[in-house]
């Protein structure tokens, strides 16, 4: 029955080149899945390196996006945790074997299989889009449609970056974008210190982060008034990771929160030495949604987004590239709670 129907939707035909608003079939759900009317979606800069061509072998033609926000209008056959009428976000893991070992231990991020929402399976630039209801997040209820779409990126990522920090009292944010002004609102309800690190001259993106309580902000290439306990790398540059290292204590983490990064740069060992250490970030589980959704309106986590039209969704990823969205970009549609 619901291929009968056409929805909009911003579809990447070739990396490289714009997205093409169009319509098609609206997609039926199928065993485990739920067909979603789209509320929301934010625009992640991991849809910018799609895009981009940065990220190889995605799904063509290709819907976008991974921070949806969408109500149950349709179910599978097979679907038994959800019905119609429910708000729940879908996030970048759209679906895990359950057999590999990672999966079997907790670790489902790093299932050699997994597919992955606007990536290897059509995302939410689209009016509905079909998820494994496994796969879904409940969203808290205080949260609008926009304000909770970049939880589900932006929030998870960002939450489980600095749970590989450890109990570091003193944290250096690098590019204070999205995840950065999430997660510096968890770190500060924490007791840590933040010292945000942008663009240079980027005045506006400092007074951003002093405004959400950074004790500190400046340029990336600058070195703080102290030396950090930890440091989240956000921003997509690999020569950040020496300019980290180099700020971080003896004994310091440098985490790398980002699905893609340059190629980092060559530098002394000295600056490693110390029992300093470099970590990434892949992905996420659904213990990490589970217990960030629990925490997030306790804090309380509040986003800054800035609104666009399903059919700006070029314009959100451009101004994106350009580093001139403060907080996150997010597509709204019909609907709004």
């Amino acid at each position: 029955m619901n291929q009968t129907k056409i929805m909009r939707a911003m579809i990447l035909d070739e990396p490289g080149k714009p997205l093409v608003l169009g319509n098609c079939p609206v997609p039926e759900p199928r065993g485990r899945q739920v067909l979603l009317h789209v509320l929301a979606c934010a625009v992640c800069r991991t849809d910018l390196q799609v895009l981009d061509s940065e990220l190889p072998n995605p799904k063509l033609p290709l819907i976008l996006g991974h921070e949806i926000v969408g109500r149950v209008v349709g179910v599978g056959e097979q679907v038994s945790l959800l019905s119609v009428g429910q708000r729940v976000g879908v996030p970048w893991v759209g679906w895990t074997c359950g057999e590999c070992s990672f999966c079997r231990t907790g670790n489902e991020n790093l299932c050699a299989r997994a597919r992955f929402t606007g990536y290897t399976i059509d995302g939410g630039f689209a009016e509905f889009t079909v998820a494994d209801e496994r796969y879904c997040v409940p969203i808290p209820e205080s949260y609008s449609d926009a304000d909770a779409a970049p939880l589900l990126c932006a929030g998870l990522i960002g939450y489980r970056s600095l749970a590989r920090t450890g109990d570091a009292k003193r944290l250096g944010i690098y590019g204070f974008g999205a995840a950065a002004h999430i997660v510096a609102q968890v770190a500060l309800n924490q007791g840590r210190s933040i010292y945000a690190f942008t663009r240079a001259g980027d005045e506006k993106a400092q007074n951003f982060a002093k405004g959400l309580g950074a004790v500190w902000a400046g340029a990336s290439d600058e070195r703080p008034p102290e030396e950090l306990d930890a440091a989240i790398i956000f921003a997509p540059v690999g020569a950040l990771v020496p300019a980290a290292l180099a700020a971080v204590r003896r004994g310091g983490t440098v985490v790398c929160g980002g699905i893609h990064m340059s190629d980092i740069p060559s530098f002394p060992y000295d600056l490693l030495w110390g029992e300093r250490s470099i970590c990434s970030i892949a992905n996420l589980t659904r213990k990490d949604a589970a217990e960030f959704m629990e925490i997030a309106p306790k804090v309380p986590v509040r986003t800054t987004t800035q609104p666009f039209a399903l059919e700006q969704a070029n314009e959100a990823l451009n101004q994106l590239r350009h580093g001139e969205v403060q907080g996150a970009a997010v597509l709204l549609f019909g609907e709004s709670s």
